[in-house]
């Protein structure tokens, strides 16, 4: 594995003998034909020309760090297309090799260069995806759940099923970052010196800033066996234990132009990026792609054309408001010692482009305590249901006069979205109570927030009469003479350009998703439907798909939600429900509705479920043939796996798109644009980041940074 990125900055270096250069733009016969701004050439090894692995051209010739990635065709082929003038540092990564010596040229050049075949399959496991590794830890038998506590076989009474613990795994631990990278699969000797691998496990999960979270975490399994199980599973690994090789990239895979630029800090944690507009992808068309650092508290940016980055304050209400992560330490990061190396009030989460090219963002922009018109009878959606405090507020940059504004807001945020309609209405998740949103056009002419936003209570219609009337709240006794007040996180949301319609999902076992109609007189006319994944754990086969986080919708109006706790793809298509509201529908009363596609990779020991060991943090909808798969195809984050994953529901496979450098590729939103429709592929392509909680648990360790990273798809491996 490569420790450190070399690159060459100066004069080109010599060649070594390991490649062979060939300058000028025409190529021999059986050579690869380029343009004066590709580099290009063959793979070899001692078995021949290596087909399906990775080319990686870097340089720090720019204002940025700038990488292209590439994949070479059956023949062992690569080309490089599009690269600034700069010197480059190329080399090879491939499943089956050990990484390449780096060789400098400038664009304009035949380079033919030398793989290593691996000496063994431990050598060969170093540039392995994070799940590969996941998949070698072995969990508790379905038998063992429900748990019987600590005087019985240490699982957590909590944990009802193997789906229980299975959900933990990934939305209680892989929610922040991977688990199977290089910095989790061995132990930091400050942990290990001196003790049994489950004391060092103790030690570590209490280290740091987020060691109170991740402490909690373990918790909930049912603390000794959680240690027990991730202990054997590193002790296994330091033993020799190795996960199977994953396929290399075939077929279209191998189309693959990966462009990526280095943004913020060693310390920027920088949640989601974003594009352009949703609902109209040629907006901003060649422009800034922003994201928002999260550990940072500042709004960033990088220009794919001049491969410059920077960033921009987040204007707040008020100070006061409280550092998101704990400022005390109850045992020394194995990274930072002492140091408290976060600390970040406005906590920015999710950003999202209008119509006018300004972004908008879900920021804490205030101290909790809502102002008066949260709470007032003169606001009837505060008559309805008053809101006392809210976690996370609004804000939105304009590029064109520089200025950031903040937003305020009754209702707590997390993520948001724009609805297509003239009043460009935007809706946010976040408040475990309501959905609430802001007439930004409204916003826009007033400039006033209070009159600009409203929210509903999110109220089940069980009685089946049509409106809402008087209901149950969520911990009361459900009575069939009221409708039903539900509560929970709503995690992704996302609006249903056929009829309106918000939808969002809540994370849990088997968790929902939800329809919200707010009809023409809210929050009088505010009306939520439920829906969960098909889950009896009383049948043999009655676990498939569990706990969805994103939730994106196709131009049809089909619902597709990413069920973290598989994997899966799911779609839902509610015209296909024969229930809506009533007394029975309170979840699980649409099951034709549902359609699962597990994802690919290997699976962990000890559990039969279908999907894998990788993570589904979010997941999108092409709508707009972004990238060149067709329009409505729909994706998700492989966030173990250093990867997207793109679906054909039609035959339920998927295109695997790989980041394979620098490890550590955990994505969470992403978006794409069209900045020439009349450019063919090179005019397209798909926005994602490096979202990763920890920066320095990426590949090279504390010198690594979070990177932008455009995805595009050619028509073959050698296009230029």
């Amino acid at each position: 594995m490569r420790v450190t990125s070399l690159i060459v900055t100066g004069a080109i270096a010599a060649v070594v003998a390991a490649a062979a250069v060939r300058t000028g733009a025409q190529a021999p016969a059986g050579a690869v034909a380029i343009d004066p701004d590709d580099i290009g050439g063959v793979v070899r090894s001692a078995n021949g020309p290596e087909a399906g692995v990775w080319v990686v051209a870097e340089t720090t010739g720019m204002p940025t760090r700038l990488r292209k990635i590439v994949v070479t065709d059956d023949r062992g082929r690569y080309l490089v297309p599009d690269l600034p003038r700069a010197t480059y540092s190329l080399w090879v990564r491939g499943y089956g090799l050990v990484d390449s010596k780096p060789v400098n040229s400038p664009p304009g050049r035949q380079v033919d260069l030398q793989a290593t075949v691996a000496a063994s399959p431990r050598e060969a496991a170093a540039v392995y995806p994070a799940t590969s590794w996941y998949s070698l830890i072995r969990i508790p038998g379905k038998d063992e759940f429900p748990g019987t506590g600590p005087s019985g076989n240490g699982i957590s009474p909590l944990m009802k099923t193997q789906a229980d613990w299975i959900s933990q795994m990934k939305d209680g631990c892989q929610l922040c970052h991977q688990l199977g990278n290089k910095a989790t699969r061995e132990m930091p000797p400050l942990h290990a010196a001196g003790r049994s691998s489950i004391e060092a496990w103790d030690r570590r999960v209490q280290a740091g800033q987020r060691g109170p979270a991740m402490s909690a975490a373990l918790n909930r399994f049912g603390r000794q066996r959680a240690l027990a199980m991730f202990a054997d599973w590193t002790d296994r690994i330091a033993a020799g234990e190795v996960p199977p090789q994953p396929a290399r990239p075939s077929g279209v895979e191998r189309n693959l132009v990966l462009t990526m630029w280095d943004w913020g800090g060693n310390l920027s944690y920088i949640h989601d990026e974003v594009a352009t507009d949703k609902r109209n992808p040629t907006v901003n068309g060649n422009g800034r792609v922003y994201g928002v650092d999260f550990t940072g508290d500042k709004l960033l940016w990088v220009d794919p054309v001049e491969h410059e980055s920077g960033e921009i304050p987040i204007a707040t209400l008020a100070p006061g408001a409280s550092s998101y992560l704990p400022q005390q330490l109850t045992i020394p990061s194995a990274y930072y010692g002492e140091e408290l190396i976060f600390n970040n009030p406005i906590n920015p989460h999710n950003p999202m482009m209008d119509h006018r090219q300004r972004v908008w963002a879900t920021a804490t922009v205030r101290p909790p305590q809502n102002p008066g018109f949260c709470t007032s009878m003169d606001n009837a959606f505060a008559r309805a249901f008053p809101l006392k405090v809210s976690a996370r507020q609004a804000s939105v940059y304009d590029p064109r006069t520089g200025k950031s504004t903040p937003v305020d807001t009754c209702f707590s945020t997390h993520h948001l979205q724009f609805a297509e309609n003239g009043d460009h209405t935007l809706y946010f998740s976040g408040d475990s109570n309501v959905i609430g949103w802001v007439n930004t056009k409204r916003f826009d002419d007033t400039g006033n927030a209070a009159a600009s936003q409203g929210w509903c209570p999110m109220v089940v219609d069980t009685t089946g009469d049509g409106r809402i009337g008087p209901y149950t709240e969520p911990n009361q006794p459900r009575d069939p003479q009221k409708d039903w007040r539900i509560s929970g996180f709503p995690y992704g949301i996302i609006i249903n350009p056929t009829d309106g319609s918000v939808w969002w999902g809540t994370p849990g076992v088997p968790g929902r998703i939800h329809r919200l109609e707010v009809g023409s007189n809210p929050p009088m006319t505010c009306k939520t439907e439920v829906y969960e994944p098909p889950f009896d754990p009383a049948q043999p086969n009655g676990i498939a798909g569990f706990a969805p986080r994103g939730v994106d919708v196709d131009r049809n109006g089909v619902i597709w939600a990413g069920l973290s706790g598989g994997p899966h793809l799911a779609s839902f298509d509610r015209r296909k429900c024969t229930v809506l509201n009533g007394p029975t529908a309170t979840g699980q009363h649409c099951r034709e509705g549902w359609t699962l596609y597990p994802a690919p990779g290997p699976q962990m020991k000890g559990t039969d479920l279908p999907g894998s060991a990788d993570f589904a943090y979010y997941n999108w909808v092409d709508q707009f043939d972004t990238l060149g798969l067709g329009r409505n195809v729909p994706m998700m984050t492989g966030s173990g796996s250093d990867s997207l994953l793109a679906l054909d529901p039609k035959t339920g496979s998927y295109t695997v798109l790989r980041v394979p450098y620098p490890l550590g590729f955990y994505s969470r939103g992403l978006d794409g644009r069209i900045d020439n429709a009349n450019a063919g592929w090179k005019g397209r392509g798909v926005w994602a980041d490096f979202g990763t909680n920890l920066v320095f648990h990426m590949e090279n360790g504390k010198d690594a940074r979070s990177g932008l990273v455009k995805f595009q798809l050619r028509p073959d491996p050698l296009a230029k």
